[in-house]
């Protein structure tokens, strides 16, 4: 009789997480609907209202301004983020996963992506391979420009926290990369003929009308942002409980990928033509700076709003994990790109490196209580017979040898660059460009 009535406590609490799960999913399911569309089309339509703006303004500034606007989904679903940690400070991880899973994408996504689409189309051309894509003397502001804000993280990775005066530092750091790229404009500029049809639609038209439909977009894609961006992320968190996923892992990937979707998609429009894929990947770059020093500093300042006073956002070992891990990857990134050229086997190893983390991404334990064991986690326990933690063990373990490997290389880089078999060119390029431009 007691076996009984064990077996039918286990059903009954069987049963009852099986429901709430699926009434998760259900729930989570019917918001993404309508909530993952409209995040993708206002990323759409502020896309294209600015790769239309560019031409109002200094080509100096355009590729920042452009990357910026076009990550005005990710700040909004980040000021989201941020806000509701501040209610709930066991929140607060979801942060670290939504910026560092953003500039992990940026880096180890975008980056060979574009090289994979100007190789493609550079064969279809030439009837050759493409070795490099060449960068040119105006790119090293942008290059050399992800220095400062990786070199200030080193120190809020070490003291573990990110305070009110980061945010003034991180703003200053990208104000300053503003003002010098305003000072040296690039030589090359995107003609009217090689836009995507939409912004070249609205740049045909009159001054008046061209004008009224750009802040039209801009005012559309930020209305539906302000209306959508919390939907959004109760969305995704709904699913990711009923579909068995943390919490951490479905917003490091599935928020960033979907509201940068349409910057991607510029860039390899660029990357296409072959002769601006250095514009393509400049893009990328200025997203990854406008992201590790605006997107980040937004983080203390909606935090402080939501709680109602100034508090430093800390961070936990895992948290600081995800940070050093993304620390490594853009500085080899960077390192990369210094020699002004971005050639096939960095693009190859970047993205290798990027797949298998993002794979075991997927079998750490999630941080929140409302998911036991990710549903990957337990199905390859299952194949290979070993246990649930030692698989939650070993993908940390694997992120820890992923973050070494991207440290070695850039050890390796730079005693290349002490042995005079690489070059820094970004950043001898930089003076020349002073003298040149102010």
């Amino acid at each position: 009789m007691q076996s009984l009535l064990g077996i039918a406590v286990k059903l009954s609490h069987l049963l009852s997480k099986f429901g709430t799960a699926a009434l998760g999913f259900v729930s989570g399911a019917v918001s993404a609907i309508w909530t993952f569309p409209a995040v993708l089309g206002s990323a759409i339509i502020i896309a294209w209202g600015a790769e239309s703006a560019q031409f109002l303004i200094s080509q100096g500034l355009a590729l920042a301004i452009l990357a910026w606007l076009q990550t005005l989904p990710e700040f909004a679903v980040e000021a989201v983020i941020a806000w509701e940690a501040g209610k709930n400070p066991a929140n607060i991880h979801l942060m670290t996963a939504n910026f560092t899973g953003s500039l992990r994408l940026l880096v180890g996504l975008g980056w060979p992506m574009i090289y994979v689409t100007a190789a493609i189309f550079h064969r279809r051309r030439y009837r050759r391979s493409l070795g490099h894509i060449n960068l040119e003397d105006e790119h090293a502001v942008e290059v050399s420009s992800l220095l400062p804000p990786i070199a200030y993280f080193f120190f809020i990775y070490f003291k573990g926290t990110l305070e009110w005066y980061d945010s003034l530092i991180l703003i200053g750091i990208y104000a300053a990369y503003l003002v010098f790229l305003n000072k040296i404009p690039p030589q090359s500029e995107e003609k009217l003929e090689d836009m995507e049809r939409v912004p070249r639609f609205i740049l045909s038209q009159r001054r008046a009308v061209r004008n009224s439909i750009i802040v039209m977009l801009f005012v559309a894609g930020g209305v539906i942002l302000y209306f959508v961006a919390h939907p959004f992320l109760d969305s995704m968190l709904a699913l990711a409980i009923g579909i068995g996923i943390s919490q951490f892992v479905f917003v490091q990937w599935v928020s960033p990928f979907l509201s940068e979707f349409p910057e991607k998609v510029s860039a390899f429009y660029w990357a296409r033509r072959v002769d601006t894929a250095s514009m393509a990947l400049m893009n990328m770059v200025s997203s990854n700076i406008n992201q590790w020093t605006m997107l980040v500093a937004m983080l203390p300042i909606v935090y402080a709003f939501s709680r109602g006073q100034i508090e430093p956002i800390v961070f936990d070992e895992h948290q600081q994990l995800e940070i050093i891990l993304t620390m490594a990857q853009s500085l080899l990134g960077l390192l990369l790109l210094a020699n002004m050229r971005f050639s096939w086997y960095e693009a190859t190893i970047l993205f290798s490196l990027w797949a298998i983390q993002f794979v075991f991404s997927g079998l750490e334990k999630p941080l929140g209580p409302d998911v036991h064991s990710n549903q990957f986690t337990l199905w390859i326990a299952q194949v290979f017979k070993v246990s649930v933690r030692q698989t939650e063990i070993l993908a940390s373990r694997v992120k820890w040898i992923v973050t070494l490997i991207y440290f070695f290389w850039v050890g390796f880089e730079l005693l290349m660059v002490m042995l005079k078999r690489r070059s820094l060119a970004a950043f001898t390029t930089i003076p020349k460009l002073v003298r040149e431009h102010w």
